[in-house]
């Protein structure tokens, strides 16, 4: 546990369940006192409660929908009022959005990118400058597995935004060393969450072999300690590694089969395939 002294407090979005609800059982482990934030307050007061028993920490629970206009500067104000500094930011709120590119409206899109780029780039600019004057901070983007793969049919933005999130962090990373702040990229694989059942692919992550699956608290132990040696791009487990490496080295034809094939058994296309 932290001493009072030096106490840090981490934000972190999309903090009501899976991955986001597991790192902030894990920061609160560590020591580190929480503002969590999601659309869904009972979740948030559920995890407040259950955190704050067991770990004696204290959490702020501020509830938001991060894809409304001006939602970052209202969560920050809120933040501020309560006399809070933020030390450490989980950009984690997201969403899959199944079926193909055509089939969705640009407004869909357009909220999409908004959530999965546009507020992890603006809350990152805007707490960056307190942690590097501090001398210390950290920021985690959770990306994917997928942001390393060849773009599949059906995965056409997911993709595309997480090999984004991916590229930003690496540059912070290198642009930020020497301040005491530390930049990482998590990019879990099939993690056992329920993002899987807002995106209809449940039946289709259950149907996968155990080893490529990992639950939401490894992903997050193994990802709050890259974080803290301030490895760029972490990617959690063996397996998922190996597939990263696969897609890097295989003709990109191939891989591109390969993940046709296997999209098709899990994710849902959108077209009745």
């Amino acid at each position: 546990m932290m001493a009072d002294a030096v106490r840090r407090t981490m934000l972190i979005t999309g903090a009501s369940a899976g991955i986001g609800a597991a790192l902030a059982r894990d920061y609160a482990r560590r020591g580190w006192d929480l503002v969590v934030t999601a659309r869904r307050t009972e979740r948030l007061e559920a995890l407040r409660t259950e955190i704050g028993g067991a770990y004696g920490v204290r959490v702020a629970c501020v509830t938001a929908d991060l894809m409304e206009d001006g939602a970052v500067d209202g969560l920050l104000a809120e933040i501020a009022g309560q006399g809070l500094t933020i030390d450490g930011l989980v950009n984690n709120a997201g969403y899959g959005h199944p079926g193909l590119f055509l089939d969705s409206s640009w407004e869909e899109h357009e909220r999409f990118n908004r959530l999965m780029v546009g507020v992890v780039v603006e809350a990152t600019h805007k707490l960056l400058p307190g942690m590097v004057e501090r001398g210390f901070g950290r920021v985690m983007n959770v990306a994917s597995l997928a942001g390393h793969m060849p773009g599949s049919r059906g995965h056409t933005l997911y993709a595309a935004v997480k090999a984004y999130l991916i590229k930003f962090s690496q540059s912070l990373n290198v642009e930020l060393d020497g301040t005491g702040v530390h930049v990482s990229a998590l990019c879990p694989g099939f993690t056992l969450t329920e993002f899987h059942d807002v995106n209809s692919t449940r039946d289709g992550i259950d149907r996968l072999p155990g080893y490529m699956v990992m639950s939401a608290e490894e992903c997050a132990r193994l990802g709050a300690d890259a974080l803290e040696d301030n490895v760029d791009v972490f990617i959690p487990g063996k397996v998922n590694r190996t597939i990263a490496r696969l897609g890097r080295v295989l003709p990109q034809q191939r891989v591109k089969r390969m993940m046709l094939k296997r999209s098709e058994s899990y994710r849902n296309m959108g077209d009745g395939r």
